[in-house]
């Protein structure tokens, strides 16, 4: 299939199940965050109206489409070039049955989808707040690293909202803003219900952490076994290499 690229945009192979992605070189590409949370959000529901908040270029609603048996994944989109390479995307992987991308800002959804419509929402939201961190020049990657456009309450707020009752929530996020997330989700009745730390190594503090919540579902948390991306050695680890369907 023939599509067209622009200048600076290549398209990556994700070697899982023939499916690529159109990504702008210059621009905020995709990391192992955004393939660890498909692989943790794997356990959506047969049939489920997904959603996915800051879907980017669309790499965790791709991934999903093969991953689950999902229904329908809706990806949001606030900025133009970014949602016009996730479109673009859909067409090369013919997923159009199965994705549909929004150009919007996820404010704006509590006037386009009624309320306790999605089955499960999965979200990589931006990690830092709008006055930390480091600044990036590229306006790309400030709105997709930084909280510009919403906030961390506002993607819980909205899953809140949007979510059935019993609905499924799958972020991943830094674990320094564990205390905001816990807090956030509990004020907005999205009940934490699973977590897992991932590790560069078995030296280092974790990077990120995978979150599992239910819309009004009771208190019980699991813990899951640390995850580690690196082995003693500089290499994959095994359970990386699954994940990355290598193993």
């Amino acid at each position: 299939m023939d599509i067209e690229l622009k200048e600076n945009e290549r398209i990556d192979d994700l070697e899982y199940k023939d499916l690529k992605i159109i990504q702008n070189k210059n621009g905020f590409c995709f990391g192992i965050d955004a393939i660890l949370l498909s692989d943790f959000a794997k356990k959506i529901k047969r049939d489920s109206l997904v959603m996915d908040l800051g879907t980017g270029t669309g790499i965790v609603s791709i991934l999903l489409c093969k991953k689950t048996n999902l229904k329908k994944i809706i990806g949001v989109e606030a900025q133009k070039e970014v949602y016009d390479m996730a479109l673009r995307s859909i067409e090369l992987n013919k997923l159009e049955d199965k994705f549909e991308v929004l150009n919007e800002n996820i404010l704006n959804l509590v006037n386009l989808y009624k309320k306790n419509s999605i089955d499960a929402i999965v979200t990589n939201p931006p990690y830092k707040k709008i006055n930390s961190g480091l600044i990036n020049e590229s306006k790309t990657k400030l709105l997709s690293r930084h909280e510009v456009l919403a906030n961390l309450e506002d993607f819980i707020n909205i899953s809140k909202i949007l979510l059935k009752d019993k609905g499924e929530f799958y972020m991943i996020h830094r674990p320094e803003r564990l205390v905001d997330i816990f807090y956030l989700m509990r004020k907005y009745n999205i009940e934490p219900k699973e977590i897992r730390f991932v590790y560069s190594n078995i030296k280092d503090s974790p990077k990120m952490v995978l979150v599992k919540g239910i819309k009004n579902a009771k208190c019980f948390l699991k813990v899951d076994k640390n995850l580690y991306i690196y082995d003693e050695k500089g290499n994959y680890t095994n359970e990386i290499l699954k994940i990355y369907n290598k193993k």
